[in-house]
């Protein structure tokens, strides 16, 4: 054979090479879509912080929608991120911005993006061009030190700065002048706590403990002529952690309490806590609520990120929808009028579902994987290639989504470098002797602590089993195996004998038991202060009864309670009633 007949073949050789590799590479994720769903927590690389004890944080979340694109910018991140469709981000640096301060707001003021974050000495910043991570000085001597900052751009233009964190002093508001971007009078109080009233006020994360709230995370929005000042209780530690919100006819008051209390809260789920946020609008005129989240295990400020749907009704009441919180969700490309729009109808299949592990720890048992709570988690003994989880569904089910979340066990890892991220690898079958690949990210090399992966087609199974390929330290730690999808079978029977009973000593208390079904995996209580308006969500599992601490003393409420399994949801047809 000739040098060039060799030659020839060796190169046909190598394209085919390349060919099947190319095609290797596609049919490894063939399984994950081009998602329209995302789930709570948001999956961001969120940073390590640089201090001991070595966890994630990211708190306090701003986002804005400037020049058709997202920014989001969250306390003791290192960087913000971009996105183009609420779903997948990016991580943007910069050398300009104290990105190391807590709190950060940023607002659109004539086609110029504004920055600013906690400080004793407080910066404004401004780019046209917040992509580049390019910012310029516009008030380098702000003459307020103060925590919390909120800046708000009225329709006229003027320019407003709220501000606040504190267990005794109140939120103060003041107008800026907007070429000096200083103050243009004294700031005024406009208004604080009444624990004694307000129950989600209190302090624990079942609003039981005593001692003055934390009042703080101001954020203004602006609904057909009306001020809603929206604000941060009792304490970013707790589950109970939410939202409230004063209105007014005017920027700087005066405010009076809303209907509505609190208009962000999720007491309950797989990660609990919906406070210090923002309320923006997204490309379709639809409005957003990005909250703190809370873990505080490893530290108090140990912290993710959550997305939820908020709506104005038809009385212009403000209410941030947060049933199925933790659940998979649309992004929208469309304007939509109810959460019942974005719910893709996949329900939880992992609770409690029992599981095999290759090793683990004895204060992190394998059942920590699947028990829908985020402060607990299952750990191997070593972070080595190998380690598994096998979970079996029980039956065979349809799969839709996946959501692995990963825990920092062992690990000694402080901010950010190329190095930390995961390597897995997702197989399925339906008698776990068969096994199929579903993902394989065994190559991956993005950080994705709370890997969320939507599938361009459901598959049939009854076992999924995880490999762990790479972590990036520590042990192979999972905080929630979390399936999703639907069971085949039948949503449960309606809830009976709701009992409702207010405490007469503390009127922000209420007592609720029914009759449990056995066919309900759990319940989402929803209550509210309107027959027609049951906005507030409280979800339990296995469960018949429950204590809310939550509650306005002076106002009277109404109670129902939906049921829901793998296979589905049942609305609550009965309401009581509570004076």
């Amino acid at each position: 054979m000739t040098q060039l007949k060799k030659s020839s073949l060796f190169i046909v050789f190598l394209v085919v090479i390349l060919i099947s590799g190319i095609a290797c590479s596609q049919k490894r994720n063939l399984n994950e879509a081009n998602q329209t769903t995302i789930c709570n927590p948001m999956d961001l690389n969120y940073r390590f912080c640089l201090d001991p004890p070595s966890r994630r944080e990211a708190a306090d979340p701003t986002m804005v929608l400037f020049k058709d694109a997202y920014y989001l910018f969250a306390s003791k991140s290192g960087g913000y991120w971009h996105s183009d469709n609420l779903i997948n981000w990016d991580l943007i640096t910069s050398e300009d911005l104290p990105l190391e301060d807590y709190a950060p707001t940023a607002v659109v003021m004539n086609d110029t993006l504004y920055f600013m974050a906690s400080s004793s000495k407080p910066i404004i910043y401004k780019t046209p061009d917040p992509q580049s991570g390019k910012w310029e000085t516009a008030n380098p001597n702000f003459p307020i030190g103060m925590t919390d900052p909120d800046l708000f751009v009225d329709d006229n233009g003027r320019l407003y700065f709220y501000y606040g964190c504190s267990d005794i002093n109140p939120i103060y508001g003041v107008e800026l002048d907007t070429k000096t971007l200083n103050p243009k009078e004294k700031p005024v109080e406009l208004f604080n706590s009444d624990r004694k009233n307000h129950g989600w006020e209190r302090k624990g994360d079942y609003n039981e403990l005593e001692g003055n709230p934390w009042i703080e995370g101001a954020w203004m929005t602006k609904y057909k002529g009306k001020y809603y000042l929206q604000y941060a209780s009792p304490g970013t530690e707790f589950k109970s952690y939410n939202d409230g919100v004063y209105v007014s006819d005017k920027p700087l008051g005066p405010f009076k309490l809303a209907v509505h209390n609190p208009c962000s809260y999720k007491p309950e789920g797989f990660i609990a806590g919906a406070g210090h946020s923002s309320t923006f609008q997204d490309k379709y005129g639809n409005f957003w609520h990005i909250s703190t989240m809370t873990i505080s295990q490893k530290h108090p400020f140990e912290r993710r990120l959550g997305l939820f749907p908020a709506f104005f009704d038809k009385d212009s009441i403000f209410y941030v929808y947060t049933g199925c919180g933790d659940s998979p969700f649309k992004i929208p490309t469309k304007k939509i009028y109810g959460p019942e729009e974005i719910f893709p109808g996949w329900m939880l299949l992992s609770y409690n579902k029992p599981v095999e592990v290759s090793s683990e720890l004895p204060d992190h048992p394998k059942n920590f994987a699947t028990d829908e709570e985020i402060r607990t988690y299952w750990s191997a003994t070593t972070g080595k290639r190998g380690e598994w989880i096998m979970m079996d569904l029980e039956k065979e089910c349809t799969i839709n989504a996946i959501q692995i979340n990963f825990a920092e066990n062992e690990t000694n890892l402080l901010g950010r470098n190329a190095d930390i991220y995961y390597q897995y690898l997702l197989e399925y079958s339906t008698d776990s002797k068969t096994w199929y690949h579903l993902i394989d990210k065994t190559q991956n090399t993005q950080d994705a602590p709370h890997d969320y992966i939507e599938l361009t087609k459901p598959v049939k199974a009854r076992y999924l089993k995880l490999t762990n390929y790479r972590v990036p330290d520590g042990t192979f730690a999972i905080t929630g195996f979390r399936i999703f999808g639907n069971g085949g079978g039948k949503a449960p029977s309606p809830v009976k004998n709701l009992n409702v009973k207010r405490v007469n000593s503390d009127r922000c208390i209420v007592k609720l038991n029914w009759a449990k079904n056995s066919d309900a995996v759990g319940y989402n209580i929803r209550f509210g202060v309107q027959k027609d308006k049951l906005y507030h969500n409280y979800q339990v599992f296995d469960t018949d009864s429950l204590t809310i601490r939550s509650l306005n003393s002076k106002q009277k409420y109404y109670f129902t309670i939906d049921a829901f399994n793998e296979n589905g949801i049942t609305k609550g047809k009965n309401l009581a009633e509570i004076d």
